[in-house]
C-alpha cells in the first residue's frame, strides 16, 4: 500500500517550526547567541514531536524534515556544534524522543537538504560546505531514525559526464552516517532518471523519482519505465515525489507546485506499490488529505486506516 509523506511545514495546524538569521545572532555575544539557538533548538525538537503526533492521528505516514531544523547549524559565521550549546543534552533527548516515537508509529522521516547542497560543484568551498550541511543532517537523522537525505544530482557545467564524476568522488569523501542515507533526485531543468539511473546503479544510490520534474524535463523512459528502474535502486522502502504544475501542463512555468495534487497526476503505476510518496504541494496536510481520499478510492490504501 501507498504512504503518503508530508512535507516540512503545515498550512492550518498551529505546528511551527521557528528558525532566525545571521545577522539577529551576530549582533549578540556568542553567550547569548548560543543560548537562543538552544532555545529554537528546543522549540523545534518538541514541534517535531507534535507534527509526528499529527501524522500518526491522521493516517500521514512519512514525514520531512526542515533542514533548519536546527537553526544555522552550519553557516560560516553563526554556526556551532550541538555540544556548544546550552542544554545540549536536553535538545539530543527531544529529538531521540521523537525518533521513538516515529519508530512505535511506524512513521517514516526523510530530509531534502537545502539547494545550496552541490555535491558536483568545480569549487572546493561549495563542496565543503554541502559536505557539512549533509553531516549536520545525518546527525539529527541519527538521533531521529530518519532513513533518507535526498539531494538532486547538482549543476552540469557544461559536461555532465565530467560532473557526474565530480560527484562520485565527492561520495568518497562522505562519512558512513551519511553515505548510507543518501537519495538523488531527478530534477526538472538538468539530469533525467536517464541521466541518473546507470550512476545510481552503479554507486549504489537509491533514486528518488520524482514523476513531475520528469513531466517537466522528459527522457526516453516511460512513466512505467522509470518507475520500475527507480524501484530498482532501492534496498528500503522506494521514496517517490508527485506533484502538479500550478498553472497546468503546456504552461512555461509547469515546474511551479500547485497547492494540491491532480488526481489524473498520479501515476497509474503506482496505485500498487508499496512505497512511500511525499506530497510536494502548498496546502500541505490538506492537500495529503485529499489525495488519500482519491487512493483509498482506487483502494491503492486502506479505507480508514493510518496509510503506516
Amino acid at each position: 500500500m501507498i504512504r503518503l509523506g508530508l512535507c516540512c511545514t503545515f498550512l492550518n495546524e498551529p505546528i511551527h517550526f521557528k528558525t532566525t538569521t545571521a545577522t539577529a545572532v551576530l549582533r549578540l555575544t556568542r553567550t547569548a547567541a548560543l543560548e537562543k539557538l538552544a532555545a529554537l533548538c528546543l522549540h523545534n525538537g518538541a514541534a517535531l514531536l507534535r507534527a509526528l503526533e499529527y501524522c500518526a492521528a491522521h493516517g500521514i505516514g512519512d514525514f520531512r524534515i526542515n533542514s533548519q531544523i536546527l537553526p544555522l547549524r552550519t553557516h560560516p559565521q553563526a554556526g556551532y556544534r550541538v555540544d556548544e550549546l546550552p542544554h545540549a543534552q536536553q535538545i539530543r533527548s527531544v529529538f531521540r524522543q521523537c525518533g521513538r516515537y516515529a519508530q512505535e508509529h511506524g512513521l517514516r522521516l526523510t530530509f531534502h537538504p537545502d539547494q545550496f547542497v552541490v555535491l558536483n560543484s568545480p569549487r572546493a568551498a561549495v563542496i565543503a560546505s554541502s559536505i557539512a550541511e549533509l553531516v549536520y543532517q545525518a546527525e539529527v537523522a541519527e538521533w531521529v531514525h530518519a532513513d533518507a537525505i535526498n539531494i538532486h544530482a547538482g549543476g552540469a557545467y557544461g559536461d555532465k559526464p565530467a560532473a557526474l564524476a565530480r560527484l562520485r568522488q565527492t561520495l568518497q569523501q562522505l562519512p558512513a552516517r551519511v553515505r548510507q542515507r543518501l537519495t538523488l533526485e531527478n530534477d526538472d531543468r538538468i539530469y533525467t532518471p536517464r541521466d541518473l539511473l546507470p550512476f545510481c546503479r552503479s554507486e549504489q544510490v537509491p533514486l528518488v523519482y520524482d514523476v513531475h520534474h520528469h513531466r517537466c524535463l522528459p527522457d526516453a523512459y516511460t512513466v512505467a519505465q522509470a518507475t520500475e528502474l527507480a524501484l530498482a535502486t532501492w534496498n528500503r522502502p522506494p521514496l517517490f515525489h508527485i506533484s502538479s504544475p500550478k498553472a497546468g501542463w503546456g504552461n512555461p512555468q509547469a515546474g511551479r507546485h500547485h497547492d494540491h495534487i491532480n488526481p489524473r497526476d498520479f501515476p497509474r503505476e503506482w496505485l500498487r506499490l508499496d512505497c512511500t510518496v511525499e506530497v510536494e504541494a502548498k496546502a500541505k496536510e490538506v492537500a495529503v488529505a485529499r489525495l488519500a481520499g482519491y487512493l483509498r478510492k482506487r483502494g491503492a490504501m486502506a479505507s480508514g486506516k493510518p496509510l503506516v
